[in-house]
């Protein structure tokens, strides 16, 4: 019997409720891809052990799944308060650069750890603290002060993050806390690097140059979370490996009621692009204490499968939440019946540039209008199989079989593609029938089913591209 297959990727992030060996077993079982380390809260010592855990028990289960570096990045926050500040409608409050910069003259103060916060806010504009639960406006801005009036009010505890939408920020996208982290996950064999609050592609040509001097293979997931990110989209995700919708800070940072549009729109790009694109934050939101989802998260996953993004993510929900396994559980019963449902896609405009991408559209149509039991595509640097999953034929398994680990790891984020390693023969006859036998054994093929193989054949001194059909002895 064939095991099912899903195309759209799980990724989860470590935290206590699944840091422990049972859970993981158990999450790496219930077909999770990717474990993400979010660096805003881990130290050096928990992340070493923590991916050595994730590797090892990967080892003992026999199914490997990627690991991901969600590196903090620059931030703007309040600092330290003796006390609560009750902030209510009206009420003129600053912030300052140098405590010297009060006036004395009653106002609150509270300082900012960004020095050059009075330059980069306007008069007339918002500052949002806390993830938008405390909305003032600027009246006034100084050298080392920034008057504001309380819209909506609320209690200003220390160490508030600040947001200041549509505001061009002087921070640099990579910091020293960054860059140790990075250092750690480098020794320790990250396969990604998410990268927060990228605002242009030099953002990303700055970390790949971090990687490519200390030789690094890890791929770079640009996280878009303002309004400039929206404004330089295509930019990014050609200077990036991949996109996280982060629609956290997204959503503060710009309308709401603009994220649906911000998201459909990345996904497409990225499609378009090649490039794998994850959906994240409040996808599940209400599973942290609750055993079940809202109808409202159910749609939400089921928009995000069917605009085929890649990946979708969950974060507090297996961090701290008190059902981790039921997450995943959840978010595959609702990709299973989404992707196995009638209703289909509008198919995307996808720029053929080569007669070998024209080759491998054939190939995925072939293997969907049949009912193929996959395509089989051999690979050492991952780029038909990347190919292959943007042209997103439904239905159709991608089996991309590698020799290279980094490429192993880095297609397990690509949607409508498993990826296996496996040592080529020197004949590409015998190659096609060890990766047959490897399906078999997994389950993932049976005898006589017909699939799709996608490699190439020596004829006298060339290498020519071809399309077989092929069937299972």
């Amino acid at each position: 019997m064939r095991r099912s297959f899903q195309h759209t990727k799980i990724t989860f992030t470590l935290g206590p409720a699944t840091e422990s060996e049972e859970m993981l077993e158990k999450m790496i079982r219930a077909g999770v891809d990717l474990c993400r380390l979010n660096m805003a809260h881990a130290n050096h010592e928990w992340t070493r052990a923590s991916i050595r855990r994730v590797k090892a028990v990967c080892g003992r289960v026999g199914r490997h799944i990627a690991l991901m570096m969600d590196v903090k990045g620059p931030e703007i926050r309040t600092g330290d308060l003796p006390l609560p500040i009750a902030l209510e409608v009206g009420q003129i409050l600053d912030f300052v650069t140098n405590p010297a910069a009060s006036l004395g003259d009653g106002v609150p103060c509270v300082g900012v750890n960004y020095r050059d916060f009075p330059k980069d806010v306007v008069v007339g504009k918002i500052v949002l603290v806390d993830s938008g639960l405390i909305r003032l406006e600027v009246l006034e801005t100084h050298e080392a002060r920034v008057r504001c009036k309380v819209i909506v009010p609320g209690n200003l505890t220390s160490r508030r993050h600040l947001n200041l939408p549509g505001a061009k920020i002087n921070l640099p996208a990579v910091t020293q806390k960054d860059r140790a982290d990075i250092e750690v996950g480098i020794e320790e064999g990250v396969d990604f690097y998410a990268l927060s609050f990228v605002r242009e592609a030099t953002d990303i040509d700055m970390l790949r140059r971090f990687l490519t001097d200390r030789k690094s293979t890890a791929r770079i997931i640009a996280k878009i979370e303002d309004q400039t990110a929206i404004e330089n989209l295509d930019e990014i995700i050609s200077a990036a490996d991949g996109l996280m919708v982060a629609r956290g800070d997204l959503g503060i940072e710009c309308p709401f009621e603009e994220l649906p549009i911000i998201q459909r729109r990345a996904v497409q790009q990225c499609i378009i692009h090649r490039k794998p694109v994850i959906v994240a934050t409040h996808m599940l939101e209400s599973m942290i204490s609750s055993p079940v989802p809202t109808r409202a998260e159910v749609s939400d996953i089921a928009t995000a499968v069917r605009e085929q993004a890649d990946c979708i993510m969950l974060s507090g929900e297996t961090t701290s939440g008190k059902y981790p396994l039921e997450c995943v559980h959840t978010m595959k019963r609702i990709i299973e019946r989404i992707e196995n449902s009638e209703e289909k896609p509008t198919p995307l405009d996808l720029p053929l540039k080569t007669h070998k991408d024209k080759l491998l559209r054939a190939a995925a149509r072939l293997a969907e209008e049949d009912h193929h039991a996959g395509i089989v595509v051999f690979t050492r640097n991952g780029n038909l199989p990347a190919v292959l999953s943007a042209l997103r034929p439904r239905h159709c398994p991608i089996y991309a079989f590698t020799d290279s680990e980094p490429v192993f790891k880095h297609l397990l984020l690509h949607w409508g593609v498993e990826p296996f390693l496996m040592e080529f023969s020197r004949d590409y006859e015998q190659t096609i029938q060890d990766a047959f036998a490897y399906l078999k054994r997994r389950e993932w093929i049976v005898a006589k089913d017909w699939v799709v193989v996608v490699t190439n054949v020596i004829m006298g001194e060339k290498l020519i591209d071809t399309i077989q059909l092929r069937e299972v002895e």
